[in-house]
C-alpha cells in the first residue's frame, strides 16, 4: 500500500526544530523525550512545553497549559510534537483527549509511538475530526530516543549505568574504602535521579562488602517517601541483616549472572528504568553486552595510583574494537561542574549504517515526507562481584 506524502509548511518546520530541542530539557529514562510547539493559523508560535519525566505532564499537556497561564485561545490552533500523542491513561491523563479538548484543529508529529498501551492517539484525534499529519523530522525524532526505542522493542527497562571514579578511573582504594569518592553535590544528584527510576541494581558482592541501603535520599540523609525497587543480582543470597533489605519490602533478588536475564526479571516486575550501581565486575558486564542506554559519570579530581578499577575488561583487544560514546545534551546536558567533580553524560555511539539515512534539518519553504515509520513494537574488595 503506497504510504500518502505530507506536506508541511515552513512555520511547522521550525516548530518541530524547537520542539526537539526542547525535549532535551526533560530527563532520560522509563519516558521518551518529548517536546510539542503549538502553533497559531497565522504561524506564529503561540506556547513550548516538554515532559519533565515519568508522572509529571506529558509535552503536549504542558504546552496547552502554558498557553492556558497566559491567556491564550488554541482553537484552530495546531500542535507539532516529536512523538505521536498518548492514548491511554497512566499516571496523566491521554494527551490526544487534551489536544481535543483545548479545540486543536490540526496536529504534526515526528513519528509513531511504539509502546502498545499508549499507541493509537492518532486514530483517536482523526475520528474527532482534527487534522493529523506524521513523519515530519522523522529521522531526528527517532534519534532523539534511538535508545528509548531499543528497549521498548527488546521488551526491557531502559538501563542507565552510574560510575563514581577518580582521575585514574579507580572506585575504591587498595584497602577498599571508597566514603566518599564523590563530592556531596555528585552525591545529591545521583540520588535526585535514584528518586525517579524504577530500580537500582548491585551485585550480591557489593551488598556483601558495602552493605549498602539503596535508597534516594536528601542533603540531610532521610529517605524520599517514593523509593526504587532494590536489586541484587548474583547467585549468592541476600543476608537477613543486610541493610539493602530494609523495612518496605522493596527489595527483589536476582539469582542470575547474565545481564540479559536480570533485566528480564525486572521489567516482569514492572521495572521500566534501571540504574546499574554495582562494583567494576557488573559495569563490565553489561557494558559488554551492549544494554548500558546511558552513560552517568561522576569525575572527581583525585588520584589514587592503585585501587580497585571502575572496569575490569569488556573483551576488547584493539582499538578498532573499542565502545565509542557520545556526548549527551539530554538530562542537564553532557558535561556539568558538580561542586569539586565533573558530571558527564553519555549514550552510546549511533551505529553507522549506509549513507544517505541522514536526515537534515529542512530549508525549504515547504518540507514533505511519508508515513513509512518504523512499525510499532510491541567478601573481598567491592567490585560488584555475583
Amino acid at each position: 500500500m503506497t504510504q500518502p506524502i505530507h506536506t508541511f509548511s515552513a512555520s511547522e518546520t521550525r516548530a518541530m526544530d524547537t520542539a526537539l530541542e526542547a525535549a532535551l530539557q526533560g530527563p532520560r529514562g522509563a519516558n521518551p523525550l518529548v517536546g510539542a510547539v503549538v502553533v497559531g493559523p497565522d504561524g506564529s508560535h503561540l506556547a513550548t512545553g516538554y515532559h519533565r519525566g515519568a508522572g509529571t505532564a506529558h509535552a503536549e499537556a504542558d504546552a496547552i497549559a502554558a498557553a492556558a497561564a497566559a491567556g491564550i485561545d488554541l482553537r484552530g490552533a495546531t500542535m507539532v510534537v516529536t512523538l505521536e500523542p498518548c492514548n491511554h491513561v497512566g499516571r496523566t491523563g491521554p494527551c490526544a483527549q487534551a489536544i481535543i479538548d483545548a479545540g486543536l484543529a490540526h496536529v504534526v508529529y515526528a513519528v509513531d509511538d511504539p509502546h502498545d498501551p499508549a499507541a493509537g492517539g492518532a486514530a483517536t484525534l482523526r475520528a474527532a475530526g482534527v487534522s493529523v499529519r506524521s513523519g515530519l523530522a522523522a529521522g531526528r525524532a527517532l534519534e532523539l530516543n534511538r535508545r528509548w526505542f531499543e528497549a521498548v522493542e527488546d521488551k526491557r527497562p531502559f538501563v542507565t549505568l552510574h560510575i563514581a571514579q577518580t582521575l585514574d578511573s579507580r572506585i575504591a582504594a587498595e584497602d577498599g574504602t571508597s566514603q566518599w569518592i564523590s563530592c556531596p553535590e555528585s552525591l545529591a544528584d545521583n540520588h535526585a535521579i535514584r528518586r525517579r527510576i524504577d530500580a537500582i541494581l548491585v551485585g550480591t558482592q557489593t551488598v556483601l562488602v558495602d552493605n549498602p541501603r539503596l535508597t534516594a535520599r536528601d542533603a540531610n540523609g532521610d529517605a524520599f517517601g517514593e523509593q526504587p525497587l532494590r536489586a541484587v543480582m548474583g547467585r549468592r543470597g541476600i543476608p537477613e541483616d543486610a541493610a539493602v533489605r530494609g523495612d518496605d519490602g522493596r527489595v527483589l533478588h536476582l539469582p542470575t549472572r547474565d545481564p540479559r536475564e536480570a533485566l528480564s526479571l525486572l521489567f516482569s516486575a514492572g521495572a521500566r528504568h534501571v540504574m546499574v550501581e554495582g562494583g567494576s565486575r557488573i559495569l563490565s558486564a553489561f557494558l559488554s553486552e551492549g544494554l548500558v542506554d546511558e552513560l552517568v559519570m561522576y569525575l572527581a579530581p583525585t588520584l589514587l595510583g592503585s585501587g580497585t578499577p571502575a572496569l575490569n575488561g569488556l573483551g576488547i583487544a584493539t582499538l578498532a574494537d573499542a565502545q565509542r560514546w557520545e556526548w549527551d545534551a539530554a538530562s542537564g546536558g553532557a558535561v556539568q561542574t558538580l561542586g569539586r567533580d565533573l558530571r558527564l553524560h553519555l549514550l552510546p555511539e549511533r551505529p553507522s549504517g549506509p549513507p544517505g539515512n541522514e536526515d537534515p534539518v529542512p530549508t525549504a519553504a515547504h518540507s514533505t515526507s511519508t508515513d513509512s515509520l518504523p512499525a510499532r513494537a510491541a567478601a573481598g574488595e567491592a567490585t560488584g562481584g555475583y
